[in-house]
């Protein structure tokens, strides 16, 4: 009983905004997507007076949802920007800032001494037919990106490892 009740409220607390047909380009409002989905983890200003609302599911989740709004507070659209096409568009030279407005919040950030390198990495969709969990990892060196990596998450014998 106990499981089952954990269970429903674990899924209800992971409704983000990827495939929702109640959001409307044009229609559905910020006041709606806060309804729906709650606070955005950040609000990003952008150009020209609107707001991208940011929906991350990490550290456990696979996605994070950057909610477009124009100045009017309406929706403009929604994208995953843990998608493959997205991770990509980070290149060489982008500071931390270009990165987490691209990807929102990573799962981790760890240094290497010997290196110099400071690692964020992102959960990601595993590629089809794979049963590993993967991460997205974004190096940086002296504060830009250096170059971008993935890697497995093999299992452990006590279950996946964190």
């Amino acid at each position: 009983m106990l499981l089952s009740l954990l269970a429903a409220v674990l899924v209800g607390g992971c409704a983000y905004p990827g495939h929702d047909a109640r959001l409307v380009p044009g229609t559905s409002t910020a006041a709606d997507i806060t309804s729906y989905y709650g606070a955005p983890h950040r609000i990003w200003e952008d150009a020209g007076g609107g707001h991208t609302y940011e929906y991350s599911s990490q550290p456990l989740g696979t996605h994070c949802y950057m909610v477009k709004l124009d100045a009017q507070g309406r929706l403009i659209g929604v994208e995953d920007t843990l998608s493959y096409d997205s991770r990509f568009s980070i290149t060489p030279g982008m500071t931390p800032e270009q990165v987490n407005r691209r990807l929102g919040q990573e799962r981790t950030r760890v240094t290497y001494r010997f290196s110099g390198e400071e690692v964020w990495d992102w959960n990601i969709e595993p590629d089809p037919g794979s049963s590993y969990r993967m991460r997205f990892n974004v190096h940086f060196k002296d504060g830009v990106v250096l170059r971008l990596s993935q890697s497995m998450v093999f299992p452990t014998r006590f279950g996946w490892d964190d």
